[in-house]
C-alpha cells in the first residue's frame, strides 16, 4: 500500500476497525460520531473493501469486516504523501511546523532527539561490515 488515500469518513471507519479489530456495519454505525444511515456505512465498508483495505466474513445475516492493513502502514503512507506534497520531502520542515504549531514541549523534543540519534546509530551499524543484529532483548524498529 504505497499510496493509500482515504476520505474523512473512510478514515473514521478504518480508525474504529483498527481500534476494535473488527465490526459489522451496525456496530460501526453505532460507534461513529457522525449520524450516518446504515446504508451509507455499508457503502463506505464496501468501498474500503474494493480498495483492498478490508475483508469480510459472513456472520449470520450480516458481514463482519476486518482491516487488511495495519494502522502503522496507513500512517506511513499518509505521512509520505504529506511530506512530499506539503514539505517538499523535508522532514526538517515537517518537524519545524509541528514544533511551531503543535506546541511540542521540551520532553517530547528530547524524545524525538533520542529517536533520531538511535536511528543514526542503527543506520551506521547497518552500513558497517556485515549485517547488524539488534541487542538481546531489544526489538528493532522497522522503517
Amino acid at each position: 500500500m504505497d499510496d493509500l488515500s482515504l476520505g474523512s469518513r473512510e478514515l473514521n471507519v478504518m480508525t474504529l476497525l483498527w481500534k476494535h479489530g473488527s465490526g459489522t456495519a451496525a456496530e460501526i454505525r453505532d460507534r461513529l460520531e457522525a449520524d450516518l444511515a446504515y446504508t451509507t456505512v455499508l457503502t463506505i465498508l464496501r468501498n474500503l473493501e474494493a480498495k483492498g483495505l478490508l475483508r469480510h466474513e459472513p456472520e449470520g445475516r450480516a458481514h463482519r469486516y476486518y482491516p487488511r492493513i495495519e494502522q502503522r502502514a496507513a500512517q506511513r503512507s499518509a505521512l509520505q504523501r504529506v511530506l512530499g506534497s506539503f514539505f517538499g520531502g523535508s522532514a526538517e520542515s515537517l518537524l519545524a511546523r509541528l514544533v511551531d504549531d503543535q506546541h511540542v514541549d521540551a520532553a517530547e523534543l528530547q524524545a524525538i532527539a533520542r529517536r533520531i540519534t538511535e536511528g543514526a546509530t542503527e543506520s551506521a551499524a547497518d552500513t558497517s561490515s556485515g549485517p547488524a543484529r539488534p541487542a538481546a532483548g531489544k526489538r528493532r524498529r522497522s522503517s
